[in-house]
């Protein structure tokens, strides 16, 4: 696969339309081209603790951002005809058809892969984390759960699995 956008989500609660901020990179003929990061206001607008405690986010770092709607105008064309690759894809997934489905948006059926499933098929390691696939691959991960370096470690990931 030489030609798709790699995207992750973090959710401020355990709602999968709970979207706080989204990373994607976007690959053209195996080459990174494009990258975007934007916070997002979350709906239902409040954070967990544990969530918190994964990427740090907490409700003063989103209550000014944009909206998911106003968010995804700005990307929307930029993914449009890719397919979309995500580390544990039904989470990301799952979370997009969510947040798409609480503001009443049409879903245009995104074609998903997932290079978890992939590292499972093709790597022997003692688990498949993100972090640990992107060190197989290569790519050393310094800001985990920063969804621009989660979807940039997904990219690499992708580019040697997919």
């Amino acid at each position: 696969m030489r030609d798709f956008a790699a995207i992750d989500f973090e959710t401020a609660n355990g709602r999968r339309s709970s979207v706080c901020s989204v990373g994607i990179v976007i690959v053209r003929d195996g080459e990174i081209v494009d990258k975007f990061y934007s916070l997002i206001k979350p709906s239902p607008n409040y954070y967990t603790y544990w969530t918190t405690e994964v990427h740090g986010l907490t409700r003063k770092d989103t209550d000014s951002a944009l909206k998911f709607p106003d968010v995804w105008a700005q990307v929307a064309d930029k993914i449009k005809g890719l397919p979309l690759v995500a580390h544990n894809r039904p989470f990301d997934e799952s979370c997009l058809k969510a947040v798409f489905d609480e503001y009443d948006m049409d879903y245009p059926g995104y074609e998903f892969y997932c290079t978890l499933a992939a590292s499972r098929r093709t790597l022997k390691l003692p688990c498949h984390q993100l972090h640990v696939v992107a060190a197989a691959c290569g790519y050393d991960l310094a800001n985990h759960h920063h969804a621009l370096a989660d979807a940039e470690a997904c990219a690499a990931i992708a580019l040697k699995l997919l």
